[in-house]
């Protein structure tokens, strides 16, 4: 079944916060549903309890109480519970004539502190069983609601009927079963909190599993490791396999792309460079005007292959190259082509490019090329790591000391094919090459005015994470 738009609304997107959600929501419908059966189970029993003693009460009064001679009722029922001599506690006793109204003078016994009289209901309101006797609910002398157990019994050789009854003080009844509900669902709530905190730790370690799916996958994709590597649960292991068997595939398309790239290379370049043989051998302006745009149609064959070669790499997983390393090398050579101008460097040791070696080489030996040759005495080359947008980045800075570009020809001079000075040797595609490739790899490059009064050349690049040597 399919999610509507509607659940989607009401769920959060995380699945660990619905499985929370829900398993909570059932949790606590269970804890209520089990709140409301032992309450009432509870009520029922206490009732139960109560009615019983009452009516045991009730036997022990109709076995205390009698007629003397002359036909007054005598008697003196110990019923052993101090809450029947309490002033005030809503438990009584009363026996009294059945033909005789309540505010009859006739002769009755009842409680010390039973000062008023207790209203009789009907038959058809309070109905007897097959032994006159009944149990129900009514209003005590001050207000409060008392239960009643009462039987109709003939005393005397006359049989004259009396009224035997045992109150007991049913608001202390409800109030206590009302406590308890209280406490049972405050029990309950804690409990409800708890198995709540439990489920919600439980589920966490359950998933747990998929986070180190997550992390497999961040190495992969930064070059870490190339597949899916680690000590994962059954019911994860397909998705895993599956993982793998992409990233495998991945990587094949990628080696054919490469493949076929190398292969289109090597069919345009055999034909130009006989264009450009025979174009030399040819004394004349034509024949130089020949090898000039032979010249220029294989640096353009150069770059489109660049550029979908990069795109290929692009699409690889785990493509990394360690920075410092690279900027060393080109360093080293950079003093050994301008043996006259000072060169430095300052490279981070942590920065690792997110792409191919070959192409963060060719774009910063474009950019130091440049600079040696534009330099009057000195150029430099720095590296750090920064975050741009949420995501880490490498950023190279090439400096120089030489004329420089003006702003607003800036973005002129990353254009194909442009040179700002014509007298300078050059086919005007450096500057263009690094340009495209950094854009490649989602990154870009800026022209700036440097502190040493000519051009600065900043590289962004998208950074991978720097994994430190191990030790042995």
């Amino acid at each position: 079944m399919t999610e509507s738009k509607a659940d989607r609304r009401l769920l959060p997107r995380s699945m660990a916060a619905r499985v929370v959600i829900l398993s909570s929501l059932l949790a606590v419908l269970a804890l209520l549903a089990i709140g409301s059966l032992v309450t009432t189970i509870y009520q029922g029993e206490s009732r139960a309890s109560f009615d019983r003693l009452l009516v045991a009460h009730r036997y022990n009064l109709i076995a205390a109480v009698g007629l003397d001679p002359d036909g007054s009722l005598t008697g003196e029922p110990q019923f052993g519970d101090l809450r029947y001599e309490d002033t005030g506690s809503g438990w009584y006793w009363e026996v009294s004539p059945v033909d005789t109204a309540p505010s009859s003078d006739d002769a009755q016994l009842r409680s010390v502190q039973l000062d008023a009289d207790v209203p009789v209901p009907s038959a058809q309101s309070a109905p007897f069983n097959d032994f006159f006797e009944r149990i129900y609910t009514g209003a005590g002398p001050d207000g409060r609601l008392v239960r009643i157990a009462e039987a109709e019994l003939q005393l005397g050789e006359q049989g004259t009927p009396y009224r035997f009854r045992i109150m007991g003080n049913e608001t202390a009844f409800r109030a206590g079963v009302a406590s308890f509900r209280r406490q049972l669902f405050g029990w309950l709530a804690l409990l409800g909190i708890v198995l709540v905190t439990i489920n919600a730790a439980a589920i966490r370690f359950g998933l747990r599993p998929l986070n180190r799916v997550r992390l497999a996958l961040q190495s992969v994709r930064s070059g870490q490791t190339r597949r899916l590597v680690g000590d994962f649960p059954p019911e994860i292991g397909p998705l895993t396999t599956e993982v793998n068997a992409l990233i495998d595939a991945n990587h094949d398309i990628v080696e054919r792309a490469r493949t076929q790239v190398g292969n289109l290379a090597h069919s345009l370049k055999t034909p130009l460079s006989v264009l450009t043989n025979e174009a030399d051998a040819i004394d004349e302006p034509h024949g130089r005007l020949v090898a000039e745009q032979a010249a220029a149609m294989r640096l353009q064959i150069d770059h489109y292959l660049q550029r979908a070669r990069i795109a290929a790499q692009r699409a690889a997983l785990g493509q990394r190259t360690e920075l410092k390393p690279v900027t060393d090398r080109l360093v080293r050579v950079m003093r050994k082509i301008a043996p006259d101008k000072i060169v430095r460097s300052d490279v981070d040791e942590d920065l690792v490019f997110a792409g191919d070696k070959h192409d963060v080489e060719e774009m910063l030996g474009n950019l130091l090329e440049n600079a040696a040759k534009w330099s009057r005495s000195k150029f430099s080359l720095s590296g750090q790591m920064a975050e741009r947008n949420g995501r880490a980045v490498v950023i190279l800075t090439v400096d120089d000391d030489g004329p420089g570009i003006p702003q607003d020809q800036a973005e002129r001079a990353m254009k194909r094919g442009q040179r700002l000075d014509e007298t300078v040797p050059g086919t005007g595609l450096g500057l263009s090459i690094v340009s495209d490739t950094a854009a490649e790899y989602g990154g870009q490059l800026q022209l700036e005015r440097a502190d040493m009064g000519g051009l600065r050349a900043r590289l962004i690049l998208p950074a991978a994470p720097f994994s430190a040597p191990q030790q042995k």
